[in-house]
């Protein structure tokens, strides 16, 4: 939300959350009305009503995905959804088949969608250049989060088709403060909200690694990546493009990323 204000956009003040009763917020100096979940089928005509060019930007928890999605599909609100976890079949193909506009993404923050671009380049490219290879994979995030990362998982599918084998369960989380600090190096300031990626390749005989990392501390990188794809968005929906249901690498191909 602070991101959008500071793109100089128009924050449309109200947001929904699992409470009990309505809250008020300050984001930049601007009162946002936070309402429970269960009054949001009749807030949001109203705020349909009074912002016809709503555009939402979810990020929120696993098990909220699909709800939240069809939801949207529901009211016909376009939305840019940065949540991991839910059936993401289900909701690429509920989304898909509504007709809906939508960016989903595992992922947000542009260089690492870049990274994830060129990985999978090299797949198509290059299948089983590294066969043979051994892929340890490590990601640490903050406590709340509960599901395996997202963008862990959509790079590791990558890295199969160039020939290493590693399934989801073989992915290490890494939610304790203190192995967070001491084996991922996260600065204590930012144990409630960073995200630090290793993944490791190691040749058959131990004798050739290679290392990619990716290591982010704070929120701001996502949020700031999440109003390029709501900008993005807005302009596909303009121009009535016919193809709706887009992804983070849509957004890099389109030059979208200020």
């Amino acid at each position: 939300a602070e991101s959008v204000v500071m793109a100089g956009l128009d924050l449309v003040p109200v947001s929904f959350a699992a409470i009990e009763a309505k809250e008020r917020i300050s984001v930049e100096n601007v009162p946002v009305d936070v309402y429970p979940i269960g009054e949001r089928d009749e807030v949001i005509e109203e705020v349909k009503a009074k912002h016809p060019d709503l555009l939402v930007i979810d990020f929120t928890l696993p098990d909220a995905v699909n709800s939240n999605a069809e939801f949207y599909v529901r009211n016909g609100i376009p939305f840019v959804m940065g949540t991991t976890g839910g059936d993401r079949e289900k909701l690429l193909r509920d989304v898909s088949e509504s007709g809906n506009y939508a960016v989903i993404a595992a992922n947000m923050g542009k260089q690492i969608v870049a990274l994830q671009a060129m990985l999978q380049y090299a797949a198509k490219e290059f299948p089983g250049a590294f066969s043979g290879y051994k892929l340890d994979v490590v990601e640490s995030h903050q406590s709340t989060k509960v599901d395996t990362s997202g963008t862990a998982k959509d790079i590791v599918t990558s890295f199969n088709e160039l020939g290493m084998p590693c399934e989801e369960e073989d992915i290490v989380k890494v939610r304790e403060a203190k192995q967070q600090m001491e084996q991922m190096k996260v600065p204590e300031e930012y144990i409630n909200g960073h995200a630090f990626h290793t993944y490791t390749l190691t040749s058959e005989d131990g004798t050739v690694n290679f290392q990619f990392q990716h290591n982010v501390c704070g929120r701001r990188f996502y949020a700031e990546g999440s109003v390029d794809a709501a900008l993005f968005l807005a302009k596909q929906m303009e121009k009535k493009s016919e193809k709706k249901l887009f992804d983070m690498v849509d957004v890099l191909n389109a030059g979208a990323m200020r």
